[in-house]
């Protein structure tokens, strides 16, 4: 059995404490990272390969493997890129000199431009909302702060009261590294807010729970997939065709502010995104709906009557 600090174990364990303390990344996270390790972990120990010999002919044949075996392109990005990930790690750390992933490319992937809502369909979404039953208003209020905050669904769910500073219109958030930033809260998101607050403050929290902004029936904070099943239902209900989840909304954000003449790097700040070509996706549905506008509209695309 493998011993010392050049253990594949070992190796491993202290990338993923790289990953949590000095990145800062979430538990859920760390799962994703270690999942799609363990998939090149697995081939190595088929090639009796340690991952400190490992060459880029290694990982050429890794990821053909990858495509052999019916891994949609866009998952083998993923995976390549934590790949990537750990050996730029293992270098960073005196583990190995080189790093073989730097000419290891990755698929190419088609242009995918994500799905978005139009301000009048988030109104639909909310008008669909049956204000009569318990978490009504609660609904409402979660949807108009994704669809007024550009917020992940991550962010949303542990937004807390101590975040909120109404009095000024912003929010706290803590975004993807534990990084915080400050985003602007419209007055029709204050006003749900405060509308959810009337019922909250009616309801018995459980200890530990207190400063959380959303919470369930039991007094405790949401989850992610309670959102997400919400968002769906209501969609449902609205008469929305569009295949939608929480981070449809956050995805309307940003394109309702570039739509609206806001800069890219304020959208960026405005998100978390780390980089500005992460951000630049919304130029690309910005352009569609411009392509669009202009097919519908411009007199040279009209069809002259017989």
């Amino acid at each position: 059995m493998e011993t010392g600090k050049n253990s594949q174990t070992n190796i491993v364990r202290a990338y993923l404490r790289y990953l949590k303390l000095q990145r800062g990344y979430s538990a859920n996270t760390l799962d994703a990272y270690r999942r799609d390790l363990d998939k090149l972990l697995v081939y190595l120990e088929a090639e009796n390969k340690h991952v400190l010999d490992v060459q880029l002919k290694d990982l050429q044949h890794f990821a053909a493997g990858l495509h052999d075996i019916g891994i949609h392109a866009r998952s083998q990005c993923r995976i390549l890129s934590g790949v990537r990930s750990f050996f730029r790690f293992l270098q960073l750390d005196g583990y190995r000199d080189d790093d073989p992933t730097e000419l290891l490319e990755s698929p190419v992937l088609g242009e995918h431009l994500p799905e978005v809502l139009t301000a009048e369909e988030v109104d639909a979404l909310e008008n669909s909302i049956d204000h009569s039953k318990w978490e009504g208003q609660r609904n409402h209020a979660i949807i108009e702060v994704l669809f007024s905050c550009g917020l992940r669904v991550s962010e949303l769910v542990n937004l807390k009261l101590s975040d909120l500073f109404i009095k000024e219109r912003y929010v706290r958030v803590l975004g993807k590294g534990s990084k915080e930033r400050l985003v602007p809260i419209s007055p029709q998101a204050i006003q749900q807010l405060d509308l959810w607050f009337m019922d909250r403050n009616l309801m018995k929290i459980k200890p530990g729970q207190e400063d959380y902004v959303f919470l369930n029936r039991r007094g405790a904070h949401l989850t992610r997939t309670m959102i997400l099943i919400m968002i769906k239902q209501q969609a449902q209900e609205a008469g929305i065709q569009k295949t939608i989840s929480p981070h449809t909304l956050r995805h309307s954000f940003a394109t309702a502010l570039l739509e609206g003449g806001a800069d890219l790097r304020a959208i960026q700040a405005m998100l978390g995104h780390e980089t500005i070509g992460t951000t630049e996706i919304y130029t690309h549905i910005d352009m569609t709906t411009l392509r669009q506008e202009i097919l519908l509209h411009h007199p040279r695309n009209r069809r002259n009557p017989l």
